[in-house]
């Protein structure tokens, strides 16, 4: 391993921690190994499995602001912080987008605050072949999307329809706190400030909100109204 990969590592398995409980961040991309971690704040599961280690029992907080990555390096990382024997409080920041949506499932308590983002989509890849390649991995993401409707189907809040989510799935849905409580069991934050992260896997991605984007065009269109209503006395 090159120093600058080994200086990357530890960056990525070294936070914030106490006798009792540890920080940990989800703010890049989800990649598969440490060769795809070209960010810093990108992560894996081999850093996450190393992370755990010597955690067993501290409680954990889980921070996240991505825009996904890797499914089967996501569910991994799931089902690893599922079994963690601690509980676990998961901070959405910014969002947590296409595979992130599921990381953050895998909290005992999921604070989404009202300005945040949960987005669900249909899982792709790219594929070149011949028409039976092309039609094997159409089936195939078949199956890995109802991998991910598992998972969903395991945090709908009370009353919500796992048909409401296949749809949502199907249409690529950015949920903001508000609304995805009504689907996930999840409590909705108070609004803050964020800076999300909008990376190249993101370019994806057909309904990003405006808020994303440019959270400072939302802000002074916010101010702009509020000035206007000063004026007219409102």
């Amino acid at each position: 391993m090159s120093k600058t990969k080994d200086n990357l590592r530890q960056f990525l398995t070294v936070k914030n921690e106490t006798l009792t409980s540890a920080d940990l961040y989800f703010y890049g991309d989800i990649v598969s190994n440490w060769w795809g971690a070209w960010d810093n704040a990108d992560q894996y599961p081999e850093a996450i499995r190393d992370f755990l280690k010597d955690k067993d029992g501290k409680a954990l907080n889980i921070y996240i602001n991505s825009g996904g990555g890797s499914v089967f390096a996501g569910i991994a990382i799931y089902n690893m912080l599922r079994r963690h024997k601690g509980y676990k409080t998961v901070h959405v920041d910014g969002m947590a987008a296409s595979i992130a949506s599921v990381i953050a499932l895998a909290g005992d308590k999921i604070i989404v605050p009202a300005n945040a983002f949960i987005m669900i989509h249909k899982p792709w890849n790219f594929c070149e072949g011949n028409a039976n390649d092309l039609r094997k991995m159409a089936d195939d993401m078949d199956v890995i999307e109802e991998g991910i409707i598992n998972v969903y189907k395991d945090h709908l809040a009370e009353g919500a329809s796992l048909d409401d989510v296949r749809r949502m799935v199907d249409e690529e849905t950015w949920l903001c706190g508000e609304e995805a409580a009504k689907y996930f069991n999840i409590e909705v934050g108070e609004a803050a400030t964020y800076a999300a992260k909008i990376t190249d896997r993101m370019k994806a991605y057909a309904k990003i909100p405006e808020q994303l984007i440019n959270p400072n065009k939302i802000k002074d269109q916010i101010n702009r109204i509020a000035i206007s209503a000063i004026a007219k006395g409102v």
